[in-house]
């Protein structure tokens, strides 16, 4: 390249590196993403949803936060193309700019003026300051533009980064909601056992007396009148009657019996029936859902009521090792026996 072309080129090599210096990418904050809706149905008659309503919301949120997620990680994959183009086209720029600058510092930075000031005649001059315009605002238009479009996606890709960011703590949350409730029907004994006939959540029962620092239970004697039999209980049994009627299982309930070698003599069990008086196998869904919702609530509040085992239905449950096969004198399908520590 000529001495005099170079010179001609030093105004193009200042253009085009405070260009590239002033162009920078810009931030956005992202909306966080919208929360998932709520379970709807059955809670809409003013009752609590079932638990198998539950079930079926949690999942389609799930599916949904999923799909949104999928969707958002799609457009941040376009938008990273996008910047990697952009920046593609500007580096195939920087030879030129580089090669520019090296023969500049080798040959002594000449400006503009200079350049138009060794011109040999005024046409010469005119026609040089004509050039020297048309070349610098083309190239300072093309990388303005190239710099435009690398700016506009990197500065979308923040804010889907953002968004892909809370989508995803959306998704994980749906998908710990819907392990909560499969795990929630399956602690009061799934599907099968309970017919989807059970409440998703329960009131939450106060702490029962006796309740040690470490969890345990004290022992304790049978003390308290009982306000079903002329009998007694102890304070933890009547503290637990009082705890599922306050819940709203009011129908019929006996706990102190006479006689036998289990928890009814010792007046820390009762059996809660399904019916309004007497004892009566369940034979819709209402009496089954009343023995189901029972039974849930007792499990669900076993830690803080000190619950020994409950009986429902053919099944016997134990914090320890869930629901099993029950087989006794009874087959418990007329009432939900709850047995105290």
């Amino acid at each position: 390249m000529t001495p005099p072309l170079r010179r001609w080129l030093t105004p193009l090599v200042a253009v085009l590196a405070s260009l590239a210096v002033l162009a920078g990418p810009n931030s956005a904050t992202a909306a966080p993403a919208a929360a998932a809706p709520k379970p709807s149905g059955h809670e809409e008659d003013g009752e609590p949803p079932l638990i198998t309503e539950a079930i079926d919301s949690a999942n389609r949120n799930f599916l949904q936060a999923k799909a949104k997620l999928a969707k958002s990680q799609d457009r941040q994959r376009r938008l990273a193309a996008e910047v990697q183009a952009a920046q593609a086209e500007l580096e195939a720029l920087s030879p030129q700019v580089n090669q520019l600058a090296a023969q500049s510092y080798r040959t002594g930075r000449m400006g503009a003026m200079a350049m138009l000031l060794e011109s040999n005649s005024p046409d010469s001059f005119v026609r040089r300051v004509n050039a020297l315009d048309e070349l610098n605002l083309l190239n300072a238009q093309r990388l303005a533009a190239i710099n435009a479009v690398k700016n506009r996606a990197e500065t979308a890709k923040i804010a889907l980064d953002a968004e892909v960011r809370e989508q995803e703590k959306q998704k994980n949350a749906m998908e710990r909601e819907k392990v909560q409730a499969e795990r929630a029907l399956k602690l009061v004994g799934g599907l099968g056992f309970t017919g989807g006939l059970v409440d998703a959540t329960s009131p939450v029962a106060k702490i029962g007396p006796g309740r040690t620092a470490d969890g345990g239970w004290k022992a304790e004697s049978c003390s308290e009148n009982d306000p079903t039999t002329s009998g007694c209980i102890t304070p933890r049994t009547l503290h637990a009657y009082k705890e599922v009627r306050r819940a709203g299982y009011t129908r019929f309930v006996g706990c102190y019996r006479p006689g036998g070698p289990w928890e009814h003599p010792k007046g820390k069990a009762c059996d809660w029936s399904l019916q309004n008086s007497g004892f009566s196998p369940w034979h819709n869904n209402d009496t089954r859902k009343y023995g189901n919702d029972v039974a849930a609530f007792l499990i669900r509040n076993a830690d803080r009521l000190g619950i020994y085992y409950v009986i429902w239905n053919r099944q016997i449950w134990f914090p320890a090792t869930g629901w099993r096969s029950y087989s006794g004198p009874s087959n418990h399908t007329d009432h939900v026996h709850m047995s105290m520590l």
